[in-house]
């Protein structure tokens, strides 16, 4: 920049830390094991000015160390859930770092069900992927109090009738969907939630509301995708006492009965074209009232 007139400028909000870090334990107390499998990233917050402005690192934690201290940590702490896990995290790197006054740790865990084995319990040590995602933020300003949010990636539903889009605009000029009373409802289900509480039993609500998620997609007909998005609020708050509100995105993964008639066929909503794009998107908080 030395032939370009310099602008007074500030350092805005900023973090920095380590991301994609890919995480395995098994806990062996016992012949029966357990697994948590999760992608963390953390990131710290504070006084990082002097870095940024001037090059100087003096007091930075380096994120090599960040990585290292998530798998050190792993070993001695992690007995409970991703989300305390999360708070020892950044408690440690606000307690460790001369400039952290505080960050975030984000952690996508992958979910694993046991293998079958003698009996129905299942396989002591023996483990098959699942495709729902458990999500967890934990943001902190100070290593002492936290404010947590769980949720819910990759949730394919999908019901074949129950389901229909009716009553709505059809006087629109370029209005070309007719009606339907029996249609396909598809939807991969996003949602995270907030705590009413410091802190609970964060594995057990996250069971709770991911089973109330499902029993509830099929419990009714639905009008609507909005509509089924709001049952589903509706009924994770009923359940779950200790979520303050919960958030939804839910595409409409498009089923189109296929046109089977111009061959002489009938199609008595058999066969369906599955519309990648363009898609419709819901998305909505239900809080309590």
């Amino acid at each position: 920049m030395t032939d370009m007139l310099r602008v007074k400028v500030k350092l805005g909000d900023n973090n920095y830390g380590k991301a994609d870090v890919q995480l395995f334990k098994v806990f062996r107390d016992t012949p029966r094991h357990e697994v948590r499998d999760v992608r963390v990233r953390v990131a710290m917050t504070g006084d990082f000015r002097e870095a940024h402005a001037d090059g100087d690192n003096a007091g930075l934690l380096a994120t090599d160390t960040v990585r290292n201290t998530i798998y050190a940590l792993a070993k001695e702490g992690f007995a409970s859930s991703v989300e305390e896990f999360g708070k020892e995290l950044l408690a440690h790197f606000v307690q460790t770092g001369p400039r952290v006054t505080g960050g975030f740790a984000e952690f996508t865990e992958h979910l694993w069900a046991r293998l079958p084995g003698e009996g129905d319990a299942g396989h002591d040590h023996g483990f098959v992927r699942q495709m729902p995602k458990h999500t967890v933020r934990v943001e902190t300003t100070d290593g002492q109090t936290f404010a947590v949010t769980s949720g819910i990636d990759e949730l394919s539903v999908l019901k074949t009738t129950q389901s229909g889009w009716a009553g709505y605009l059809l006087d629109e000029r370029f209005t070309t969907l007719p009606e339907s009373h029996d249609r396909i409802m598809a939807t991969v289900v996003t949602a995270k939630w907030e705590y009413a509480a410091a802190s609970c039993d964060y594995d057990a609500v996250w069971q709770r509301a991911y089973d109330q998620i499902q029993r509830t997609f099929t419990d009714h007909y639905s009008p609507s995708l909005q509509n089924t998005l709001y049952r589903l609020g509706e009924a994770v708050l009923s359940t779950c006492p200790e979520i303050s509100r919960v958030w939804f995105q839910m595409p409409n993964r498009h089923h189109l009965r296929y046109n089977l008639e111009r061959f002489g066929l009938e199609n008595d909503n058999e066969i369906f074209h599955v519309d990648p794009e363009p898609y419709g998107l819901m998305e909505a908080w239900v809080e309590r009232a």
